[in-house]
């Protein structure tokens, strides 16, 4: 009898247990029902998400949908503080934090595929129209850190956004960018990591519109962030732009900040298992290529420079990236054919001149060096001709490629200055006056 007694006493627990639950969800359906909530209803929504909360052994509809309504007060707070004031940056930042919007991710993706199993929809229309609503603020925001240059909270932002809507993975790039900016190589690897998972590349369109507040075009994850944006009166005239992969661009910041942390052997096994499901992809050879070049690996990299040449012949900046690491690895006279090469596609290439001009002047320091230490003998005499002869050689070939440099970019001092030394090392006094009075 005593054991009965207990079963029973206990099973009028749970009875009650379960009654109360039922009465406060109750309560916050009701509330969560209205069109605007007043500061009791507030309160008395409060205090259920808190009470229920508490509460143990929930059955597993209850718990979804107490994680829902406990996850949509700050959407809650932010629509009534928007309603008073639509400039209110405090309470955008109060309740659209990374770990708020987490929340809210995990509690209506758990309450969509919830009703999807069950077959009965409650909130399923609600939590759709909640996220095309509310999504366009958050990417704002997010961009709105950005432009604060706070790289690192913007990221969690794009991040978090990116849970909440994972139909969208251009804001997880965002994460990863930004990420990368703010030096949190962690968050960043973990952010490539679902990239690569998702098979993340980026192209298609780019979604602009302009910020009526500022007069700002700025840019959207997708055409229905925008018409969001546009319907609710923010934005307007849009524009759209073709973007390309950034395929080879995820891999090469994956390996780099692999590399930086000492996995060389993770790095390069990422980079070639992605080029055997893409081996054409010119964009992962050069990630490849990268790769090798912070290693120090200084002959694979040109060799897997090279195999992109073959692919894309017409690009300057591969002949100009060989001129670079020939330069590098003292191999001069080949430095100067690759400088010339992307010369030769991209006449306007201002680096190329004034890397050009730069290899002729190489060891002028030494030259230098050593005619000021010469003597007055005769032996000495005739070894400082022959340096001051080398020089002036070395100088009449570089200036025709910084002149040209300076032709592209008048106002660049550096190329000046050397310019201007170069005309008195030769003395050529009407060119060096003439530079001179120029402002």
């Amino acid at each position: 009898m005593k054991v009965k007694y207990v079963l029973v006493a206990s099973l009028m627990m749970l009875s009650a247990a379960s009654f109360a639950q039922k009465d406060e969800l109750k309560t916050l359906k009701k509330l969560y029902g209205k069109d605007q909530l007043s500061a009791d209803d507030f309160s008395n929504y409060k205090a259920n998400v808190n009470k229920v909360s508490a509460m143990s052994g929930l059955a597993e509809a209850d718990l979804v949908y107490v994680n829902f309504y406990k996850a949509m007060l700050p959407i809650l707070e932010l629509n009534d503080a928007m309603t008073k004031n639509p400039n209110d940056v405090q309470a955008l930042a109060k309740n659209l934090s990374p770990s708020n919007i987490n929340m809210m991710a995990k509690a209506l993706n758990d309450v969509l595929d919830f009703e999807k199993k069950s077959g009965k929809e409650i909130y399923t229309a609600d939590i759709k129209e909640t996220i095309m609503s509310f999504k366009p603020m958050m990417v704002q925001y997010a961009y709105g850190l950005n432009q604060a240059s706070k790289f690192k909270e913007s990221a969690q932002i794009f991040a978090a956004v990116y849970n909440l809507d994972k139909s969208d993975p251009s804001n997880l790039y965002n994460a990863s960018v930004l990420a990368v900016q703010a030096q949190d190589y962690d968050s960043a690897l973990s952010y490539y990591e679902e990239l690569k998972k998702i098979n993340y590349t980026g192209e298609g369109t780019m979604y602009f519109a302009t910020n009526k507040a500022n007069g700002q075009e700025e840019p959207f994850g997708s055409d229905a962030d925008r018409k969001a944006a546009i319907r609710i009166g923010t934005h307007e005239k849009p524009r759209d732009e073709k973007i390309p992969s950034k395929r080879g661009e995820i891999y090469k910041n994956y390996a780099s900040i692999l590399l930086e942390k000492g996995r060389a052997d993770e790095a390069k096994r990422a980079i070639a298992e992605a080029r055997a499901l893409n081996p054409d992809d010119t964009d992962l050879i050069l990630a490849e290529a990268n790769l090798y070049y912070e290693a120090k690996d200084m002959a694979m990299y040109k060799k897997l420079i090279s195999e992109v040449i073959a692919k894309k012949p017409n690009d300057p900046d591969l002949y100009f990236n060989l001129g670079v690491v020939s330069t590098n690895t003292s191999e001069i006279e080949d430095a100067k054919k690759y400088y010339e090469k992307a010369i030769a596609i991209n006449p306007k290439y201002f680096n190329a001149y004034n890397n050009l001009g730069a290899l002729y002047l190489l060891g002028d320091d030494k030259i230098v060096k050593e005619m000021n230490s010469l003597g007055m003998t005769p032996k000495e005499s005739k070894r400082y001709d022959e340096l001051k002869a080398k020089r002036q050689k070395m100088f009449t070939s570089a200036i025709p490629y910084f002149e040209k440099a300076l032709e592209l970019e008048p106002a660049n001092e550096g190329v000046k200055a050397i310019l201007l030394n170069s005309y008195q090392v030769l003395e050529m006094d009407a060119k060096y006056k003439a530079l001179k009075a120029k402002k």
